[in-house]
């Protein structure tokens, strides 16, 4: 693998996620060699990709090179690999590229798509946790649009207009809500050929309100600007069967289309080698001290969506999204310290600073300690509170660029067939 060997601990870490690349940032330059391991060489902020899904953003506005997050930390080192094994008892990690030997060791792998078992969705379904899966959603949304300007029958059309999310938590309200904004500002100017009244969008959710997690205010606020949109909302509705034409649930509610996205759960992405007795079975997650040590283990921790951690304030664990991730990671990175040189380890507390989901234009909701309002106010929040977040300043500056071109011309640039995707 050609890391240099060194007389300094070696922290090794698994996933250029938040939870990775805070650990990263907060060791830097500090008496620790760190080896950053990922499958891909970018920093994928996932919030936004849903702007990726629906031409909104190009990919590279929303992904940052990890070999420039670290470019300035000394001892650091980036590979990019895949891990397909950890050897605990030998304080090593078998890679695609290689053995690694480490001292301490950190599993930041986050979370892949829960299809909960059913074979049949997870092959006709459209996932979007990563930059490739939401290009090929942009692809499939822009072909079926072609495809329905030149389909030779209503029934035809109407399965290439439909557009069927499953999944009514923050992921797909946006998605849902951007796809509307693609039906009443794009449809009726670039395919004229086209009734914008035929595009059908159908968000689906389990639960008796959208936006579960948060609250009642944002959920009933969310549903009304959903509505507002032109989409159609279905609540305490469980899709059962999807077969690449048909969605079949557990009401009445027969839907055909050419188009699912499947954005109803997600579980966790452990590497094979540790105790099965520190994985919670549910949901695929290491189970964690206080202070990210996987149990059983002293060396080898756990961070962000992949970690649970119970607390008082949390028993069913920390929520799966970017602030624990991040808190955590900068927490570790001093603990870390502190363990090398025999101090006392701080356990961590979460910070809850908020949640929060936009619609649309001017529409968004926001749920904080001691307030909870929605609209315009709510959405300028998000879009500061998200570009702000964003890992560089090109990004940044690329990402206000297009929200601004977006927001006064109705536009979404990105609109591009790159790589035609197939079922």
């Amino acid at each position: 693998m050609n890391i240099p060997n060194s007389k300094l601990p070696r922290v090794v870490i698994i996933g250029g996620g938040f939870a990775g690349v805070n650990l990263a940032k907060t060791l830097a330059n500090k008496d620790v060699q760190v080896v950053l391991l990922d499958k891909h060489n970018y920093h994928t902020f996932q919030p936004l990709l849903y702007q990726v899904s629906s031409s909104g953003l190009e990919p590279d506005s929303i992904a940052y090179p990890l070999r420039k997050i670290i470019k300035k930390h000394k001892n650091s080192f980036f590979r990019l690999a895949e891990v397909k094994h950890i050897h605990a008892e030998k304080n090593e990690v078998e890679t695609s590229i290689g053995v690694l030997s480490y001292d301490y060791l950190v599993i930041a792998t986050g979370t892949k798509t829960n299809y909960f078992g059913n074979a049949s969705i997870e092959t006709n379904s459209m996932p979007m946790k990563s930059v490739p899966q939401a290009l090929n959603i942009r692809s499939l949304i822009l072909q079926n649009l072609e495809k329905a300007a030149i389909a030779n029958t209503k029934e035809e059309r109407n399965a290439f207009l439909n557009f069927v999310i499953v999944g009514g938590g923050p992921t797909g309200v946006e998605l849902a809500g951007a796809i509307a904004e693609l039906k009443n500002h794009i449809l009726p100017r670039d395919y004229r050929d086209l009734d914008s009244k035929d595009m059908q969008i159908h968000l689906l959710e389990g639960a008796n309100r959208v936006l579960p997690p948060m609250s009642e205010h944002a959920s009933k606020k969310s549903e009304a600007f959903l509505k507002g949109l032109g989409v159609n909302v279905h609540t305490n509705t469980f899709v059962k069967d999807y077969d690449g034409k048909t969605v079949i649930t557990n009401s009445d509610l027969v839907l055909h289309t050419e188009t699912l996205i499947w954005a109803a759960g997600v579980t966790g992405s452990p590497v094979l080698g540790l105790n099965a007795s520190s994985l919670l079975e549910r949901t695929n997650r290491y189970k964690v001290n206080r202070f990210n040590q996987i149990e059983g283990y002293q060396n080898v921790f756990a961070l962000g969506d992949i970690a649970f951690m119970t607390t008082e304030n949390y028993p069913s664990g920390h929520p799966q999204v970017a602030q624990p991730a991040i808190q955590q990671g900068k927490l570790l990175g001093k603990n870390l310290i502190k363990l090398i040189h025999n101090k006392e380890l701080k356990p961590f507390t979460y910070n809850d600073k908020g949640s929060m989901a936009t619609i649309g234009r001017n529409k968004a909701v926001v749920d904080l300690k001691h307030f909870k309002f929605g609209g315009f106010f709510a959405w300028f929040i998000w879009m500061f509170i998200h570009l702000m977040s964003l890992v560089g300043f090109r990004n940044r500056v690329i990402v206000f660029f297009n929200w601004t071109y977006n927001y006064i011309n109705f536009d979404k640039a990105a609109r591009l067939i790159i790589r035609p995707f197939k079922k």
